[in-house]
């Protein structure tokens, strides 16, 4: 089968990693999964959003763009479904900064964004507000029991807005609250026959009559992938890699009793080597040479 990049994309709680799994299989496809339960403010930003908003966005937009870098190995074996897309990192910046934290953070997007692969087609699952907030409740995670219903109707708002311009690859949209695909194989494969379908590939049935909830549109023309070697990128890039890396090393600090030098955790003495590292880089990139006078 020929690679492609395929992500999906919706609100918290719509099922995009549920849907991503039972995808996998089907196109033998490798998966991206998010990783954002690495992210050490994540419990703290949904108890406190407004004082903790720049410190849990800014370190989501260094892991997924870290994690976006190893796309194009996983398509060098196959296909690729991803249960993210990287510019969902900017939908979030919007609604949760403002003032100055928000010009920072869209000056780095920018930069990272120019870098990152632009998925052959996009399946946007779209919910109500009280869909999400009862698979929110269903899949019970710790940190989103509190979950405040406000914040989850202006994030489905948001998504809508978003996905009603969106023109940067193909996109369907599917709703997710008719098509039980989880218990249903029946709206798994039509969910299956419509990828197909958009993406051009493989054998497919035209859809049935009391399942047609799906919408394709297409981007004026065909997304370019290009590569950036501007060294002054290169350094920026560097320099928000170390960035993220001292992140890690403050997480790991948080907890930490000192004592002596052979009972540091583990997790502290791998975040120290990964920043000694970057900054060794860093430095390398900017042609600084740290030994001169």
């Amino acid at each position: 089968m020929q690679p492609f990049l395929l992500a999906i994309e919706g609100a918290i709680g719509v099922g995009k990693t549920t849907l991503a799994r039972l995808l996998q299989p089907r196109f033998e496809a490798e998966l991206l999964l998010e990783a954002f339960e690495e992210n050490p403010f994540l419990s703290d930003f949904y108890a406190d959003r407004d004082r903790y908003a720049f410190q849990t966005q800014m370190f989501f937009l260094l892991s997924r763009y870290r994690q976006q870098q190893v796309t194009p190995v996983l398509l060098s074996r196959g296909p690729v479904i991803a249960d993210y897309t990287f510019a969902k990192d900017s939908l979030f910046a919007r609604m949760n900064l403002d003032g100055d934290e928000l010009d920072v953070y869209e000056q780095l997007y920018t930069v990272l964004a120019d870098r990152i692969l632009v998925p052959d087609l996009v399946v946007y699952l779209r919910a109500d507000t009280d869909l999400l907030m009862l698979r929110i409740a269903m899949r019970d995670r710790v940190y989103e029991r509190e979950m405040d219903r406000g914040y989850i109707e202006r994030l489905r708002q948001a998504y809508e807005r978003h996905f009603s311009t969106y023109t940067r690859s193909p996109l369907l949209t599917i709703e997710a609250g008719d098509l039980d695909y989880v218990q249903d194989p029946g709206a798994l494969d039509f969910i299956e026959r419509q990828i197909r379908m958009a993406l051009g590939i493989g054998a497919y049935q035209q859809a049935l009559p009391q399942m047609e909830s799906v919408s394709l549109s297409r981007p004026p023309a065909p997304a370019a992938r290009t590569a950036f070697t501007t060294t002054r990128r290169d350094v920026m890039e560097e320099f928000l890699m170390v960035s993220e890396a001292l992140g890690r090393v403050g997480a790991a600090l948080a907890n930490y009793t000192p004592g002596p030098p052979e009972e540091a955790p583990a997790e502290l003495r791998t975040a120290l080597q990964d920043a000694t590292g970057r900054l060794q880089r860093l430095t390398h990139a900017a042609g600084v040479d740290l030994h001169r006078g």
